[in-house]
């Protein structure tokens, strides 16, 4: 910009100048342009070459690439375009040179020193806002409309055929083999191409005027031009020989194929002349149509005569409000009136800035119109390119994608997947031409064709680069790279749906491997998802292509997965959690065992993966969000420019959401219903005579009816209308009720051992390496700080209890009286074994972080259990904290800490091919409790649940023996176990075989205890023993007093109020015949000592007071007398002996307490005792005069 002061030109306004160019540049480029040549008037008006014509070529192309390039200027270029150096000499050279002339060398040279400045002055200006620069500004509009003079020069082939003259310049390069090719040869070649693929792109811009006739540059020209002078033989050679005679002219090769067929659409290349023009008939016919129905519309209230004289009317809206409308036409209605007031509404909604994105560059959505010839041309060229160019071209440049090769660019992937797309497309719709061309001529097909032409693209290899460049695009927002790629897939799976319909069984094999594949990955599914979630503004285009993605994907899913019913899918994140839940189990982590990092950790995620069943339904669930509704709802809007398959693509999505997903509650909102109201019954609606307008209306009746019943079902939903529906909200809306959410309750990280073999310093040498190898070095140190804690409280306690212990007791708390205050006298000091002890120490970790590591890390569990702490129960509440217990002391503590300092410092070293993790092991589980209460055994196992059930009706044991089982656990055990066994049906007699046999094992053992008890008893203290049976006699003799007292007052009431009625009968129980000879022996004793025991208490029962009387009537009374008849029993069964008769009676036994005073210990004992019995042996009936 040095010299920019100095540049100027003569401008639009008078005599103003405007620096424009330097003028010292513009006089040395005039002056090479003029010394080049010229046309003389010797030679007929021919162009004739100066006399140093090459080197001027050279010194022009060095001003370009030295001035223009380098210091990022286009002054060269402008100059070169105010001279005219293309049309005017270039293209005239170029013209001089004659075909057969094409050994001459002098001539070759000259006429590419043109075409290297050909290429550089019709590349393409692509500067971006912060690449332009003020001098940019000033000469890319100029430029821009010369490079369009310059194609319209190139494409006129009324004096010279420059296309074909620039081919004749390749072609010695072209002829040498690939070994033999030199690099000015390989570049010769790219050169050629690189000017071709300058024409297909140069454009008239859309924001200048340009004053030429666009036809002669349009793409119809371009390819009319093409096919006149052979091009397209050129492109059919370089495609056929990729990979063979060809290798680094691929990419431009795809370049100027993109830049010819983008914008073309594929279903008119293949149509005939009659169908055009029958195609062309009924885009009239419509067109007229929907003028009609406008019409229609608007004379249905148009304005009358009367309108010249003005109208202005009040409309009564709610609130008693008033609106003021003016014009005739809201007096048809109140819908009118209300439609007038919102047409006059200017209120815009306030948004925030957000950049659009830039649609202009590689814009390949926009339909461009080819002429006749142009299409027929185009068509031979397509159709020679499937059969022998396509595979070739489109497999070197994938696998030069792959590598990454230096001349790929970025656009290169956007620009291939887009071409593959747009010739798959072709392929089918040749095809379609070719059966209809079949069916019209009467001519059956004898034998299908294959789908081999365009295999090089239904590979597994371009379903990998697919998948990734979707991955990419959709990650870094690149929407065109994305909108490439969802055409590439739309495509693969229509031609995968043709092939699967051939009648080839090849070619059907073909198609369900490649869907096998292509269903395989649960990615892919996911990834369609998100695309069609998150539309915001990407273009109709892109709306387009992935509303049909998701189309043709949900389609030809649901069939596939109703013919493949176990159908499997791989899928990556699920498998990530099923591989934690399987560590947790066994311990053992895969990745922690390579490496600790959290990197590894993720990359071992990403590469492991396993299958599970495929829910076609669960997968179509994720399509039925908020987001998804409206990405379809945005491209309905356009239904007046959408074509019936498009209405059609929309319509089926609806339908699956309001009805075969039955969320029709998702619809629901005010502006979709406004919507669908509008397109059936207008104004501005679907033409009635579409043919997917009865569907349509169909849909949208069907869908108001259930919508007004709902209304009515569910008031709320007046309110809702209003909102977008989020998941709990649809649910009740759907239902009536929230929906029940389940948590899995939290579960502690399974159980580790070290191996068996080594010693506690060792298993803590071998935890702690673990820890530190996958950097748990602070959990280590938060142990050491809680250890060294524990240490100096329990050093505190035990110093403080030594103290209180030595200390003498105060005289404050001696009593006064020690023989009748309630402070226990001074006892002796306290041994070793009664000491109290210490407090239980509660750990508490100082951060989330490490209370979930105390519950999920199984090695930091394990370490704290190696050092002695105890783990909270229950074990799954992560709430509750560790302790140290109270057995450890501080040497025991000091010992672990030690432990730990030595593992952190000097961890164990082991051999080369193991690792610590090798000598860590899972707990076993534990054996099923059940298993030791089994019915089915007839052992002495198996009867231990009926013996402990019955210990205390075996007369055996004395009272104070041997403590009975808990029979609560046993008899639930049993009764599990009895649920889960088959029995076998047993006879009668098995069973009272069984039952014997049971019963004389039972007595058999009891006895033998019994006798290890009495054993036990003789090694005891004898006068312990002779003072405790004194006391149980006297205690037998004052109980058996007071009851024979209560009978015999009892027994002389009852005869005195019973004199008339006769004599008391008495019926008594006998055993049963079954019963052994020892229980009826027991029985008749029971008798005597009863009938003895009755006439002595009638003898004693005046001496009692009235109070501890207890009439006969009492349910107490024939408790009593079994208490007496049981009394000769033995020395401390009296209690027992109540006991049973109480429970026979099956009521609740109230019994006074005689002898208060024959123990000390028992002075505080209740006077009233209840005991209950389930069932008894043997019993008494008493048949009382009331009954």
């Amino acid at each position: 910009m040095d010299n920019e002061q100095d540049v100027h030109e003569r401008g639009a306004f008078g005599n103003q100048d405007t620096q424009v160019v330097d003028p010292e540049v513009r006089a040395y480029v005039y002056s090479l342009v003029s010394a080049l040549g010229g046309t003389g008037a010797n030679e007929d008006g021919r162009y004739v070459l100066g006399d140093d014509a090459l080197a001027c070529l050279k010194d022009l192309k060095r001003w370009l690439k030295l001035y223009d390039e380098r210091a990022n200027r286009l002054d060269v270029a402008r100059c070169l375009a105010e001279a005219n150096l293309v049309n005017g000499d270039l293209l005239q050279i170029l013209g001089a040179w004659p075909e057969d002339a094409i050994d001459d060398r002098a001539k070759l040279k000259i006429a590419l020193s043109c075409l290297e400045l050909l290429v550089p002055l019709t590349w393409p200006i692509e500067k971006t806002d912060l690449q332009m620069t003020v001098n940019h500004h000033r000469h890319t509009p100029y430029l821009q409309l010369a490079q369009v003079n310059y194609k319209r020069g190139i494409l006129d082939s009324d004096l010279y055929d420059t296309l074909r003259t620039v081919v004749r310049i390749a072609l010695p390069s072209m002829a040498e083999t690939i070994e033999d090719r030199s690099t000015r040869d390989e570049g010769i070649i790219r050169l050629v191409l690189y000017f071709l693929r300058n024409i297909t792109m140069i454009n008239p811009p859309p924001n200048l005027h340009y004053d030429g006739n666009e036809d002669e540059v349009s793409r119809s020209a371009t390819i009319e031009a093409f096919k006149r002078q052979e091009i397209f033989h050129l492109f059919l050679t370089l495609a056929s020989g990729m990979g063979e005679d060809f290798n680094t002219q691929d990419v431009v090769l795809m370049e100027v194929l993109f830049h010819l067929i983008k914008g073309i659409d594929v279903q008119k290349l293949f149509k005939t002349e009659v169908e055009v023009l029958e195609s062309q008939s009924d885009e009239l016919r419509e067109l007229m149509k929907k003028e009609a129905a406008m019409n229609r519309d608007y004379l249905r209230h148009a304005p009358s005569r009367h309108n010249r004289f003005g109208t202005m009317i009040w409309i009564k809206r709610d609130n008693a409000k008033m609106s003021t409308v003016s014009g005739q036409d809201a007096l048809m209605s109140n819908q009118r009136g209300l439609a007038k007031i919102d047409e006059t509404k200017k209120w815009k909604k306030p948004r925030r800035h957000v950049k659009q994105p830039d649609l202009k560059q590689n814009e390949f959505d926009s339909i461009v119109d080819l002429t006749p010839s142009a299409v027929k041309g185009l068509r031979a060229f397509v159709e020679e390119f499937l059969d022998s160019g396509f595979n070739p071209l489109f497999s070197h440049i994938r696998r030069a994608i792959e590598r990454e090769a230096e001349r790929v660019l970025g656009m290169h992937r956007r620009q291939y997947f887009f071409l593959v797309a747009w010739f798959l497309g072709a392929e089918r719709a040749r095809r379609k031409a070719h059966k209809a061309y079949l069916k019209k001529v009467g001519k059956s097909e004898v034998e299908a064709d294959s789908f081999a032409l365009v295999a090089s693209v239904l590979n597994q290899e371009t379903f990998i680069a697919l998948q990734r460049f979707m991955v990419e695009s959709y990650d870094s927002k690149e929407w065109q790279d994305l909108n490439a790629a969802m055409r590439c897939f739309t495509q693969i799976l229509l031609m995968v749906r043709e092939m699967s319909e051939s009648p080839l069984e090849d070619d059907q094999e073909i198609a369900e491997n490649i869907q096998n594949r292509i269903f395989y990955e649960e990615a892919t599914h996911d990834q369609i998802v998100l695309i069609v979630r998150y539309y915001k503004i990407q273009g109709f285009g892109y709306l387009d292509a992935c509303t049909e993605l998701a189309h043709v994907h949900l389609s030809m899913l649901e069939r596939y997965s109703k013919q493949n019913v176990d159908l499997q899918i791989r899928s990556r994140r699920r498998t990530r959690r099923k591989k934690k839940a399987t560590q947790q189990q066994d311990n053992v982590d895969d990745s922690d065992q390579d490496s600790g990092s959290e990197a590894e950790d993720i990359a071992q995620a990403h590469r492991m993966s396993s299958e599970r069943k495929f829910d076609f339904t669960r997968f179509v669930a994720k399509f039925m969000t908020q987001n998804c509704v409206d990405t379809f709802v945005a491209f309905t809007k356009y239904y007046a420019e959408l074509n019936p398959e498009q209405l059609k693509r929309a319509h089926r999505f609806f339908y699956r959401v309001a009805f075969k997903m039955d969320l029709n509650v998702m619809l629901y909102r005010i502006d979709i219903i406004a919507l669908f109201h509008k397109m059936v019954k207008g104004p501005g609606g679907l033409d009635p005579l579409n043919p997917i307008y009865k569907e349509w209306d169909d849909l949208t009746r069907h869908l108001f009816k259930h919508m007004t019943r709902k209304l009515e079902k569910r008031p709320e939903l007046f309110i809702e209308m209003l909102f977008s529906k989020m998941g709990p909200t649809v649910h009740y809306l759907q239902h009536g009720f929230e929906k029940l959410v389940y948590t899995a309750a939290p579960r502690a990280a399974a159980d580790l051992e070290v191996k068996p073999g080594m010693d506690l310093k060792e298993q803590i040498g071998v935890v702690t390496s673990i820890l530190i190898d996958q950097n748990k070095t602070d959990e280590i140190e938060w142990l050491k700080k809680v250890l060294e804690s524990a240490i100096d409280e329990r050093q505190s306690w035990e110093s403080m209890h030594e103290a209180t212990q030595a200390a003498p007791p105060s005289p404050k708390a001696l009593p006064s009286n020690p023989e009748t205050s309630s402070v226990a006298p001074l006892q002796p000091p306290a041994t070793n074994a009664e000491i109290p002890k210490p407090p239980i120490i509660t750990i508490r970790p100082p951060s989330d972080a490490l209370r979930i590591a105390t519950f999920k890390d199984a090695r930091l569990r394990l370490l704290m259990k190696l050092l002695s702490l105890h783990p909270p129960e229950p074990r799954d509440n992560p709430h509750l904290p560790w302790t140290i217990p109270s057995a450890l002391s501080p040497t025991d503590l000091t010992t672990s800490l030690t432990h730990l300092n030595s593992a952190q410092f000097a961890p164990p070293v082991f051999d080369a091919d193991q690792s610590a993790t090798d000598f860590l092991r899972s707990v076993p589980a534990k054996r099923n409790p059940h298993a030791a209460f089994d019915d089915d055994d007839d052992d002495d196992e198996g009867s231990a649940s009926d013996s402990a059930a019955n210990n205390e009706l075996d007369p055996l044991f004395p009272p104070g023996g041997p403590t009975p089982r808990p029979r609560s656990a046993a008899l639930t055990a049993l009764k599990a176990s009895r649920g889960k066994k088959v029995r076998q049906e047993l006879t009668d007699e098995a069973a009272a075989a069984r039952a014997r046999k049971r019963r004389e094992n039972e007595r058999e053992r009891n006895r033998k205890i019994k006798s290890a008890v009495l054993v036990g008893d003789s090694e005891s203290d004898s006068e312990a023993d002779r003072e405790f049976f004194r006391l149980e006699e006297e205690r037998r003799r004052s109980y058996a007093r007071k009851v024979g007292t209560m009978i015999g007052a009892g027994r002389k009431r009852k005869g005195a109020e019973g004199e008339g009625r006769g004599k008391k009968r008495r019926v008594g129980k006998v055993p049963d015949g079954d019963a052994s000879m020892d229980e009826q022996a027991e029985f008749g004793a029971e008798k005597d000592s009863s009938s003895s025991l009755e006439e002595r208490s009638a003898s004693e029962g005046e001496a009692e007071d009235e109070d501890t009387e207890t009439p006969l009537s009492s349910p107490h009374a024939g408790l009593a007398q079994g208490a007496e008849r049981s009394g000769e029993e033995s020395r401390g069964g009296r209690k027992g002996g109540v006991a049973h008769e109480g429970a026979a009676l099956g009521k609740d036994v109230v019994i006074p307490d005689a002898d208060a005073d024959a123990d000390a210990d028992e002075d505080e004992d209740e006077l009233v005792r209840t005991i209950r019995r389930p069932r008894t042996k043997a019993g008494f009936l008493v048949d009382s005069d009331d009954e």
